[in-house]
């Protein structure tokens, strides 16, 4: 379909105005913004006197109608020599046969009224000054700026929330757990308050230095993630007087529009994943609407020749790109597979399918692909559709892609049969291929590279020991028994990893390589920062938690990083041990990051 378009001006040219003395300099080559407006306006004026002296031409099949491809949608064709059952009465075709003549005469009015109109706009914006012009300008960006903000304050569509019982009732019989729990609470109470005190509003916080802290996933803006990522844990905790600290400030600072790039998959599990965890929990709408305002901004990541989203985006110009060291430009499996519970609720607490359209896509295209040996690389260009390097690993770039193929069965009360196969051909694939027995008979998931296997585990790969037991009930052939054993052994190895250092505390990542087993060999590999397997009396410290640079050194060196996860994570699965699952009244389900109330 064309549609009609002014012509370039370039190649024209434009006699000058008379409008009376100049009160500018002539020797200015451009004009000012109130001058160009005025050109606009009388340009403006000009076309449409044209367009409306188009229906005074003479009468010619030439000119009856505008062949646009409208069928007579803007201008009918009239003809006076077929159709009519009285003389001079006219019918216009069209949609509708039986239109008069008369329908064409009220455009024509319409058209000469709207051009005497714009004449009459045109001389009044010439009888005015320019600072006149300029506060009329910018009053229409105002209006316009306010009708965004009204559009953006929209109500969502209420929905049922689950009947949660919160914290009640869930008090444990045993002192000796009570005692743990109390521990806890302790603790988070002292990373949360630290934090209040010395970093309120940063992402993150230096407990040493003590003072505000930020990496380059959450860009450049004080966007308070430890804030939103500890919410539900502080409700879950009781501690309600500090949730509503966090709630407060989310309603007063919490602001997507900023010019700030961010890692969709991060914001994702630790933004949107803890802001629904905290309306869900608390039923307050403030953060249902805060969910759905970052989502919008990460859909334009989505805008890529395939469909898989770019790693960072632009909130404010929604610009996407890739991580450079990720295998020539491309996604990482981790991020782009592990929007799915996120965007299935959003689409649920909203009425809009464009959530659930995106994440479905991502998975279609996943099962249209070959994979190697069965397995899924890391990397996936999202220009070509096609792999990147051939990398696999259940830790990290890869792990939490399989852990919510099976939290979305899980979440759709088992009725994802689709997430389920995916999940169990995946670790079929894992096991055949990654899942090795040292010599000294330590079960470990190694990482495919290139054909090869690398007898080296990351310390975030230690989830898949509890990733197979919960998977074990509805697997295939009646394995779960297997998995449940498969999952243990798992957990053993990394245990002895944790056992095996100065600090009993887990290095990053650990290899099996000769008589080496369970230890990380690598300097850049012995760190620990603050993971949720365990915590000790290392990490704390006046201001807070921190991580280690080395857990094989009896005098540690801190990083100084009390990282956001810490309280979502690692203190909610420490306290989550110690409770029984009647003080959540929900399933075992649990958003990425433990960011969730559905535990």
């Amino acid at each position: 379909m064309t549609t009609p378009a002014l012509l370039p001006l370039s190649g024209r040219r434009i006699p000058p105005l008379n409008l009376g003395p100049p009160s500018f300099p002539h020797h200015r080559a451009t004009l000012r913004l109130s001058e160009k407006f005025i050109l606009l306006l009388i340009l403006s004026a000009f076309i449409t006197l044209c367009f409306g002296a188009f229906f005074f031409l003479p009468d010619s099949s030439k000119h009856k109608r505008f062949d646009l491809g409208l069928e007579d949608v803007l201008i009918p064709h009239v003809d006076a020599n077929r159709g009519a059952k009285n003389p001079g009465v006219f019918l216009i075709h069209g949609p509708d046969e039986h239109r008069h003549r008369e329908e064409e005469e009220r455009l024509r009015n319409k058209i000469r009224a709207d051009h005497e109109k714009a004449l009459e706009e045109a001389k009044e914006k010439l009888k005015k000054s320019r600072e006149e012009i300029r506060a009329e300008i910018q009053t229409e960006k105002n209006k316009v700026v306010q009708e965004m903000k009204t559009k953006e304050k929209k109500p969502l569509p209420p929905v049922p929330i689950p009947n949660l019982t919160g914290i009640n009732g869930g008090d444990p019989e045993s002192s000796d757990i009570r005692k743990k729990r109390e521990k806890i609470k302790e603790m988070m109470k002292h990373a949360w308050d630290n934090y209040r005190i010395y970093g309120w509003g940063h992402n993150e916080l230096r407990p040493i230095a003590r003072k505000g802290h930020s990496t380059n996933i959450f860009g450049s803006s004080q966007m308070g993630a430890t804030i939103v990522d500890a919410l539900d844990t502080l409700y879950i905790m009781g501690l309600l007087d500090e949730f509503r600290d966090g709630q407060k400030w989310i309603e007063d600072n919490l602001d997507f529009s900023v010019n700030s790039e961010v890692s969709v998959f991060e914001v994702n599990i630790r933004f949107i994943g803890g802001l629904l965890s905290a309306y869900y929990l608390s039923g307050e709408e403030i953060f249902k609407i805060k969910a759905v305002q970052l989502a919008e901004k990460l859909l334009p990541a989505f805008n890529t020749p395939t469909g898989i989203p770019w790693a960072m985006v632009n909130l404010k110009s929604g610009v996407g790109r890739n991580w450079g060291w990720a295998s020539a430009g491309s996604s990482i499996l981790a991020e782009f597979g592990t929007l799915h519970m996120e965007f299935v609720h959003l689409s649920y607490l909203t009425g809009d399918p464009v959530y659930y359209k995106k994440v479905m896509h991502i998975r279609k295209l996943l099962q249209k692909m070959d994979r190697p040996n069965g397995l899924y690389p890391n990397y996936l260009n999202p220009r070509t559709g096609r792999w990147g390097q051939y990398h696999t690993s259940v830790g990290g770039l890869g792990d939490s892609f399989y852990e919510y193929l099976l939290k979305a069965w899980l979440m759709s009360d088992k009725t994802d049969h689709e997430a389920r196969k995916m999940y169990d051909d995946a670790i079929e694939a894992i096991e055949k291929h990654l899942i090795k027995k040292s010599r000294g008979g330590l079960t470990f998931i190694g990482e495919w590279k290139n054909g090869h296997l690398e007898k080296k585990m990351g310390h975030l790969a230690c989830f898949a020991g509890g990733m197979f037991a919960l998977g074990a009930d509805g697997s295939r052939m009646d394995k779960a028994g297997h998995y449940l054993e498969l999952g243990a052994e798992i957990a053993h190895t990394c245990h002895e990893s944790y056992d095996r250092t100065a600090l009993k505390l887990g290095p990053e990542s650990f290899k099996f390589d000769g008589a080496v087993e369970a230890v990380a060999v690598r300097q850049a590999e012995k760190y620990y920062i603050l993971r949720p397997e365990a915590i000790e009396k290392y990490c704390r410290v006046s201001g807070g938690f921190s991580g280690v640079k080395d857990v094989y050194s009896s005098t540690p060196t801190h990083d100084d990083v009390q990282q956001s996860f810490f309280l979502a994570e690692t203190l909610k699965v420490k306290i989550a041990s110690f409770c029984s699952v009647s003080l959540y009244g929900a399933s075992l389900v649990s958003f990425s990051g433990g960011d969730s109330v559905l535990l």
